[in-house]
Order: C-alpha cells, then structure tokens, then sequence
C-alpha cells in the first residue's frame, strides 16, 4: 500500500489571508471610538435607543477584540499541538461574535417592547445628525470588511450592516418625527431591526455548526470528484472519501485509491499525479491519497 501526503495548494485560495486581522482590527477601532460617542449623544437626546445601541456597541467592540486575536492567532502554522495548523481559532471569534449579537438583539428587544407601550420624545435634531455619522463609519467598516473571505469577518460585517441599518432607521424616525408627533416609531424600528439580526445570526451559527461538526464543505461535490479520478487510466475504484473544512475556506481531502493490479509502483506514482491534477480545481486545500491493489481488501471498516 503506497501513500502520498503531499499537499495541493491552489494558490487562487491565498491572496485574502493577510487582510483579515487588519480590516477586524480597523473595524475595531472605529466602533470603540464611536461607542464613546454614542453614549454622550444618547445621553444628550433622551434617546433609549441611541444609548441601547451605544451599549450594542462596547459588546460588539468586545468581540470584534476576540475576533482580531483570534484571526491573528489562526494565522500560526502547524506545530506539536494542532497538526492542522490554528485555522479554526477564527470560528471562536465567529462564535463567541454570533453569541454577542443575541444577546444584544434580545436586549435592544425587551428595550423596544417596553417603549411600544410608553413611547417618549427624544430629541429628534440631536439624533438626526448622530443618525448621519452613525451610517456613515459604519458603513466604513462594513464595506471594508465585506471584501474578507473569512468567516469571521463575515460575522463581523454582519454587525456593522446591522448598525448601519439601525442608524438608517434612526435617521427616517428622526426626520418623521420632526414633522410628525409618533414617537412610537422609534421602538417599531428597533422590533424590525432585532428580528432581522437573529435571522442573520441564525444562518452564520449553521455555517459554523456544520464545520465544526465536519460536515463536508458545501462547495466540495464527492460525487464529482468520483466520477473525475474514475477516469483516469488504471483506476478500478475510489473509496473512503473524507472531506472537511478547517475554517470555511482551507478543505481538505483523503480518499483511497484502487489501482489494477498490472499497475507497477512507477505507474501507481503516475496515477496519483493525475489524480491530483484533476483535483486542483475543485476547492481542495490540502489533499491526502491512499493506493491499494485491486485484490487487496481495504482494512477500513466504513470503505
């Protein structure tokens, strides 16, 4: 039985890796220095909103923290502990960021709920111009970390398309209520606001879940790369295929091998070649190739 644990590398899968500390990082900055802000102006209009939003705030400044340690941390290569390297260390981020965010939406719920039933005017010119700012460094951040390949910075995209929708709200409510006396509006806003966060935040925790748990990767098509290594010359089978995925973008992929039993050891090396240059293109990392002879039965249990 031969093996091969050579790896294949698409170098197409590399060029955004080195972005993703850096634009979590920036984004960081932006929100703690807003938050600040935030609070004095919340404060200063009697908006419960503003200052619920400040406080929706220092909790994601808090996990966009974790999220830029952790991004930085997974960029360590392989060593004693983790054979892999550290590239699921950004999924914490992402988890612990996800777990922020219901926290925060419930909050800004309950918040909401209570002034449906007692609405207060808040001083509306105040939050018209923190409406202004609010989407436009948020805004910032989100399009700078929307161009990020990671999970994590996607979570943390996710967060600021939220303030940025928030401020959005505000900035409508604060122009209605300037020439309208519904106060109310401004809880309305936040409900639908809330809601739509969770349904986000619901569709990231499959993704993360369905990494963590090894599925494999929704752009890895088994039958596919079955019916490709099928075509090539010598090969009577495939079998025992294994894909998963570290951090959603790095997979990996070991699979056995049949080979006719004519095949000589020179043609079998030839054999693994092919097949790993038919697998170059279908979003494989890292690729492992076990050979055996046709007669030779597979001592795997799950073959």
């Amino acid at each position: 039985m031969a093996h091969d644990h050579s790896h294949s590398h698409g170098h197409h899968h590399h060029h955004h890796h080195d972005h993703s500390a850096g634009n979590i990082s920036a984004a960081f900055w932006l929100n703690t220095v807003f938050a600040l802000i935030e609070v004095a102006g919340g404060l200063y209009t009697n908006s419960v909103a503003i200052l619920s939003d400040a406080l929706h705030d220092f909790g994601d400044s808090l996990s966009l923290g974790l999220s830029w340690y952790f991004q930085k941390k997974s960029k360590q290569k392989r060593d004693a502990s983790f054979s892999y390297g550290y590239r699921r260390f950004s999924l914490l981020g992402a988890i612990i960021n996800s777990l922020v965010l219901v926290i925060g939406s419930i909050f800004i719920l309950r918040e909401a709920i209570g002034r449906l039933a007692e609405p207060q005017t808040p001083d509306t010119k105040g939050m018209l111009l923190l409406a202004v700012m609010g989407i436009v460094v948020n805004g910032a951040a989100m399009l700078r970390l929307q161009k990020g390949k990671s999970l994590n910075e996607r979570v943390v995209s996710l967060h600021f398309m939220e303030d940025v929708l928030g401020w959005t709200a505000v900035l409508i409510g604060s122009i209605v209520m300037m020439f309208f006396d519904v106060p109310i509006l401004d809880p309305i806003l936040s409900v639908g606001i809330s809601v739509f966060i969770l349904f986000n935040v619901y569709k990231n925790i499959r993704s993360l879940l369905r990494i963590l748990l090894q599925g494999v990767p929704e752009n890895v098509d088994e039958v596919a790369i079955k019916k490709k290594l099928m075509t090539i010359p010598g090969v009577e089978g495939v079998h025992d295929i294994h894909a998963w995925s570290m951090d959603g973008q790095y997979n990996i992929l070991t699979l056995h091998l049949v080979v006719n039993n004519t095949v000589t050891f020179q043609e079998t090396e030839k054999i693994k070649g092919e097949a790993r240059h038919c697998l170059e293109h279908l979003h494989l990392n890292h690729i492992t190739i076990e050979t055996e002879q046709l007669q030779a039965h597979c001592q795997l249990e799950d073959c």
